[in-house]
């Protein structure tokens, strides 16, 4: 994505690889690279306010960016400190902000008059219409007319991101790419040179595309293994389900001809037998609490209301609010019989909670048990909030001091949830995380869990693939990952939820290699099934429904819908495949870099022997370094991450788990060791009097079997001045790159060392020959050469200036007018930051 976004003017990408992939870094690259080139001036992250924190703290620890939350909790204070006429985006130009805050018609306007110039928009599949009339309703129409004014722009960086670009219609597609750029909403998809056009702007790839890429593994989890537990409802908890049922179903063949009231008992009527499928908990709150479209005025009002407090759906922009019960009580008076019968039906659910009477719990217990025996941490995911509560006190009872448990749910304000899982797996240990589906979307918890716990069945598939996505994903340390599916084979509606939709959806995937969100003709199965529930007999049977064929063609029909929707997927994930750049570009690139600042074995070589010179003991093993850092001088010590583990593993292969480190430049405690050598070798005053602490020495004299005759080696810091097309004016930023170079010989007749030899010299094994008058004489001959080879040493960084323009003009490929003003200026003379002299061993 990075190498796409730089052969565009302004940038315009759909990022629509997997789940898990890394789309948020991608996105960030993107940004950042933008920002430091002054392509961009500012930024903003449109995104669901549960991911706000998550945004933030990944652009400002990956990429150095210090973002303003803009949510409801935030914006007043932020408009409190500005100046008359003065924005939020004006002050701050680096912002997340929450979709659903700013979308609004009082907000809107003023976004699209203050928006920054580059955009990165999550979950980008919610914020336009499908044309389908359903989902997101009225907030996703907002959303969409939101990001169609700033898209008018035709100077606006625009970044999409979504795992689900299509949703098996295409009106949706082709809306987003209307938002990149509005001819391509009318291509023809199946014509190879409108591929080619969508291929600059589309990028989508699979976990097989990169799992083995540019000769190494990503590490992905292996498999994900799904297993499915079956319950039976015990006698008293099957009787009180019986009474519920047969009262939903009097409620609405009660024909009182008032549609909308009608409208208000149907929808009531799921909720309540929704609720009492998830738990007694549940079920008591939902029997107490006002129906959410008690209030409504037309039969679509209510259906609308309805549907989104019952159904998962999709793209509900409302996610915070989905966990909370939906309500059984049509109506405000008091002491009406229905009221009176329900909250009869409310101390009766009250009467069986515990393992007692709900075996469904009961049979939660076995299942965590077993996870727990097989050293997995486990998250439960939960329908409803009094579910989630309900399930969390009786498991940490269950749980003792075997594990430890946490609630998380849609009650808590984002950061608060954060704070709240960081607590609970801050310490070692096996852990159980408690939620609702306020963490099933964009979350990261790959680092502390590996297995998924269904305590309730989803009525949607994706929202399972979404909650198994949260452990499922880059960044995993377990080769396979587990998901656990509990139903109940006897109240009436787990079975056909778990058939009709589950099964499928699995079957679709492992089939097709592709996961695909459920065609909106699974409402009419669904319905049909739910008609036949309410409206037929007590003897009625669900099952017995597709048995005697009354909803066979609503189920042939999503069956074919489905399965046409994943084979498009999959058919488009090779026609749309990203051909304009190829592997082995990138690898050039990659190589670069990797030259410049070291690669993996480097890293392991200074870890090794820095931490041994430092007096730790370092044991090596398949996987890690494991290294002691009790011996550690202080200052280095307190810099290391905060409670890690003793002894400290550095992975050879990310991820690491929790208060451990990876052998990368950028992992914390590998900066923090470079930082403590930098330090101690450019700042003697910092030190010890013991200078063997000094690990990194500018200047010194060694013996080394990989010289021949006297060798001096330089180390080399080139400064050059970057200038770059901007979009008012061009800018110019300086940039640093360092190299070895090595020469035999003397000052006035130097022999230049091809730049492989020159680094197999600096790296190969050598000893100090020590102080003393061959040391003090062997370096002021190679110091005093210096002004002799100035000369060569400023060709040298010309050499270079002209390489980093090259590979600014191989990278965007675009047309003169994109390059020009592109320049590369050395900044002379080069400063030369260390000088070693290398002597052949006694006996040559």
């Amino acid at each position: 994505p990075l190498l796409m976004a730089l052969r565009q003017d302004t940038v315009r990408l759909l990022i629509s690889d997997d789940v898990g992939i890394g789309k948020t870094v991608e996105a960030g690259l993107i940004a950042a690279e933008l920002l430091a080139t002054g392509q961009a001036r500012g930024l903003s992250v449109l995104c669901s306010p549960a991911l706000a924190e998550q945004w933030a703290d990944e652009l400002r620890d990956k990429f150095g960016l210090d973002a303003t939350l803009v949510l409801p909790s935030t914006a007043t204070r932020l408009q409190r400190g500005l100046g008359l006429d003065e924005s939020i985006f004006g002050r701050y130009p680096v912002t997340v902000v929450s979709t659903d805050f700013i979308k609004s018609p009082v907000r809107r306007d003023e976004y699209v008059r203050a928006a920054p110039d580059l955009l990165i928009v999550d979950e980008a599949h919610t914020a336009v219409s499908d044309g389908t009339g359903q989902g997101g309703g009225k907030g996703r129409t907002q959303r969409h007319e939101l990001l169609r004014r700033l898209a008018a722009d035709p100077q606006r960086h625009l970044l999409l991101v979504t795992a689900t670009p299509h949703s098996g219609q295409d009106t949706g597609f082709r809306n987003l790419l209307e938002l990149l750029d509005e001819p391509l909403a009318y291509i023809d998809l199946d014509q190879q040179q409108d591929r080619a056009l969508l291929a600059r702007y589309f990028v989508q790839r699979r976990r097989g595309d990169i799992r083995r890429y540019l000769d190494q593994d990503t590490p992905f989890p292996r498999d994900r293994e799904s297993q499915e537990r079956p319950y039976k409802l015990d006698p008293a908890y099957r009787d009180l389900f019986d009474d519920v049922l047969e009262y939903a179903r009097s409620s609405v063949l009660d024909d009182d001809g008032q549609t909308v009231r009608q409208r208000v008992r149907w929808w009531s009527a799921l909720a309540l037998l929704r609720s009492l499928a998830s738990s007694p908990a549940a079920a008591a709150a939902t029997l107490r609490t006002r129906a959410t479209n008690a209030a409504a005025v037309s039969p679509d009002e209510a259906d609308t209301l309805g549907r989104a407090s019952v159904l998962d759906l999709a793209d509900d922009e409302a996610i915070e609010s989905m966990d909370t019960t939906p309500g059984a009580l049509t109506t405000d008076e008091e002491q009406t019989p229905e009221r009176r019968k329900l909250l009869t039906f409310a101390r009766a659910a009250e009467a069986l909670q515990g393992t007692k009477s709900d075996v469904k719990l009961k049979e939660l217990f076995k299942s965590v048990d077993g996870l727990l025996r097989e050293g997995y941490h486990p998250i439960v995911f939960c329908r409803y909030i009094p579910t989630a509560e309900y399930v969390g006190e009786h498991l940490t009872a269950h749980l003792g001091k075997r594990a430890r448990c946490a609630v998380v749910t849609g009650t808590l304000p984002p950061a608060e949830r954060v704070a709240r899982i960081a607590e609970l797996t801050d310490e070692p240990g096996p852990v159980v995380l408690v939620a609702t589906d306020c963490l099933s979307e964009g979350v990261n918890l790959q680092e502390s869990f590996d297995a998924v716990l269904h305590y309730d069945l989803a009525w949607n598939p994706t929202r399972h693939e979404q909650r198994e996505g949260r452990v499922d994903r880059f960044g995993q340390s377990r080769d396979v990952v587990r998901a656990v599916t509990l139903y109940g084979t006897d109240n009436q509606i787990d079975g056909l939820v778990l058939e009709i939709l589950l099964r499928k959806h699995n079957a679709i995937r492992r089939a097709t290699g592709v996961s695909v969100p459920v065609p909106d003709t699974s409402d009419n199965v669904m319905n049909a099934v739910l008609e036949g529930l309410l409206l037929r007999g007590r003897d009625y049977n669900p099952e017995q429904l597709i048995l005697d064929g009354l909803a066979e063609p609503a189920r042939e029909a999503l069956d074919e819908a489905w399965t046409s929707a994943a084979e498009k997927e999959k058919a488009s994930r090779t026609r749309y495949a990203q051909e304009g750049i190829k592997p082995d570009e990138v690898a050039r690139e990659v190589d670069e870099v990797r030259a410049a600042l070291g690669d993996a074995a480097d890293i392991e070589t200074f870890v090794y022997s820095t931490m041994a010179a430092l007096g730790s003991t370092v044991n090596p093993t398949d996987k890690a370094l494991i290294a002691s850092t009790t011996p550690l001088p202080r200052a280095l010590a307190e810099s290391l991450t905060p409670g890690h583990r003793e002894p400290l593993p550095f992975h050879r292969e990310p991820p690491s788990p929790a208060k451990e480190a990876v052998l990368a430049r950028t992992d914390p405690d590998v900066e923090a060791l470079a930082r403590y050598v930098l330090d101690a070798a450019l700042d003697p005053e910092a030190l010890p009097d013991d200078l063997s602490r000094r690990l990194a020495r500018r200047a010194g004299v060694f013996r080394s079997g990989a010289v021949e005759t006297r060798t001096s080696v330089l180390l080399l810091r080139y400064r050059m001045n970057l200038t770059l097309p901007g979009r008012d004016a061009t800018t110019t930023q300086v940039v640093e790159h360092a190299e070895i170079v090595a020469y035999s010989g003397n000052g006035s007749s130097p022999q230049w060392l091809p730049p492989d030899q020159a680094a197999t010299i600096f790296t190969a094994s050598a000893a100090s020959i020590g102080a003393g008058p061959l040391a003090e004489q062997s370096l002021q001959r190679t110091l005093d050469d210096l002004p002799a080879l100035a000369a060569q040493l400023d060709l040298f960084a010309s050499q270079q200036a002209q390489q980093v323009l090259e590979s600014h003009r191989r990278v965007r490929k675009a047309s003169g007018d994109r390059l020009r003003g592109l320049a590369v200026e050395p900044i002379l003379p080069v400063d030369v930051l260390g000088t070693w002299v290398y002597l052949p061993e006694a006996s040559a």
